[in-house]
């Protein structure tokens, strides 16, 4: 009896040992495959040379809807569509301009308009300044000192942090709801710190929102280059009486037409259940957005053209969306959810790559306790490639959207040290791209797909 039930074993673990060298092999070949015969770096160099910036309702937007359609195209996908969607289409106008006014001594100083800010008057802006370290110490003080001024939000982002994210929000609020709670106290103006952990002259944009403020208190937002925000302050402490000119001439106008761009290839055991894998087409005015998002989009399309080159029959459909949008609205990622709902769509796992090109650490995972312990033990498939980090944490914007009753999200998680350096800023070009970086991202993105696809997900249990 004993030796029986030990042969059954052996005969069992026998099994699971070569399912697990398959899958081995199978992921040691999609990083052979995105090593030395991946599009994803050509793909981007288009993108961000010849299509330069993609911002919602830009020309660069809709010849990347087009490029990148014929690019899924020529993959022989069994499906490659385009999906209408309505974006806000704000322009930025011409090239900002900013000084410290100290005296008669103009100090001129880099920015630039957050989006969907309102312009300043034709002559610019010129007015008293105050300096805060965010909203909260703003509200402290009160209409009677901030009225008529321009606030200047000067909280850096936290050094200490390894997860640069981490400092990333625990600072962009004041980007995004500064110009409202400032307008709500009288300020003529805001000016933000840029979110960078390095000092340099770059000004970053983003979004920016004025809530549910009537448009007529709609003030002008800009943002200021790290080195400029660091004179600015000591210029104040220096002189507070001190005054600050900016002048842009952005603005909002009516929503354009479209598109999110989806390829898939269809599954052959559970069609219906549907894996995506994306990243979004659009991105800020100042550069090509070549780590912001170029570089998710391309290797979302080198994950399904890896699958489809080694003619792998998924079980599960698996789809591939470049959603349009995500900088100033999210309005893609809506869309998607909306069409999925109304087709009833059962969506079991998202993966998103959203935080850049550069080397691959692991991945931000949404998930139950049940799900999120089952990904974590694909860690030994990894760690040749030195991936290790899977752990609970945001998975993307775009992905966020999506409800499906049982659905596992993850976000690919680069390296974020030098993310910053670049994200929605002027240097955020072609050649901040280094290619093996950006093809190990893809590959360890597919590897993941590829081991999901094999097992499925925990599925909830009935009360």
């Amino acid at each position: 009896m004993k030796k029986t039930i030990l042969l059954t074993a052996l005969v069992i673990n026998g099994l699971t040992l070569f399912a697990q060298s398959n899958d081995e092999k199978n992921i040691k070949l999609f990083y052979k495959k995105a090593l030395t015969e991946a599009k994803c770096y050509s793909w981007l160099e288009y993108l961000s040379n010849d299509i330069g910036s993609r911002l919602s309702g830009s020309k660069g937007a809709a010849e990347a809807v087009d490029y990148t359609k014929r690019q899924l195209e020529n993959l022989g996908l069994d499906k490659v569509y385009l999906q209408e969607v309505m974006v806000p289409h704000w322009v930025r106008g011409e090239k900002e301009t900013a000084y410290i006014l100290d005296g008669k001594v103009k100090t001129t100083v880099p920015i630039c308009a957050l989006g969907g800010s309102v312009a300043t008057p034709k002559t610019g802006l010129t007015a008293e300044i105050i300096e805060v370290q965010g909203i909260k110490e703003l509200g402290e003080l009160g209409a009677d000192k901030v009225k008529g001024k321009i606030v200047f939000y000067n909280r850096p982002m936290n050094p200490e942090n390894i997860e640069t994210f981490t400092s990333y929000g625990a600072c962009v609020d004041q980007r995004y709801a500064g110009a409202k709670e400032a307008a709500k106290l009288g300020a003529v103006g805001t000016i933000v710190r840029s979110m960078n952990l390095r000092l340099d002259d770059f000004p970053h944009t983003g979004a920016q929102s004025y809530g549910d403020l009537p448009k007529e208190q709609y003030i002008p937002t800009a943002a200021i280059s790290t080195n400029g925000a660091e004179l600015l302050s000591k210029s104040l402490k220096v002189n507070p009486a001190l005054k600050f000119y900016f002048k842009q001439s952005c603005e909002t106008l009516p929503d354009v037409l479209s598109h999110n761009v989806i390829g898939e290839l269809t599954g052959t055991v559970n069609p219906d259940n549907i894996m995506v894998v994306g990243g979004h087409l659009d991105s800020w005015d100042l550069a090509d957005g070549s780590h912001d998002d170029g570089a998710g989009v391309v290797q979302s399309m080198e994950v399904i053209r890896i699958l489809k080159n080694l003619n792998y029959k998924p079980k599960n459909t698996i789809r591939v969306v470049l959603f349009m949008n995500e900088e100033n609205g999210g309005k893609g990622g809506a869309k998607y959810e909306e069409v999925s709902k109304q087709k009833k769509e059962n969506h079991i796992f998202a993966l998103e790559s959203d935080s850049g090109g550069f080397s691959p650490r692991g991945f931000s995972i949404e998930a139950d306790d049940a799900n999120l312990k089952k990904i974590q033990g694909y860690k030994d498939f990894f760690e040749p490639y030195l991936v290790h980090s899977f752990t609970i944490g945001h998975a993307g914007s775009d992905i966020s959207h999506l409800t499906s009753k049982a659905i596992v999200k993850a976000g690919l998680k680069p390296d974020s040290q030098r993310y910053f350096d670049y994200h929605h800023a002027a240097n955020d070009k072609f050649d901040a791209i280094n290619k093996r970086e950006l093809e190990l991202g893809a590959a360890t993105m597919a590897s993941l797909m590829y081991l999901i696809d094999q097992n499925g997900i925990v599925l909830p249990t009935a009360n």
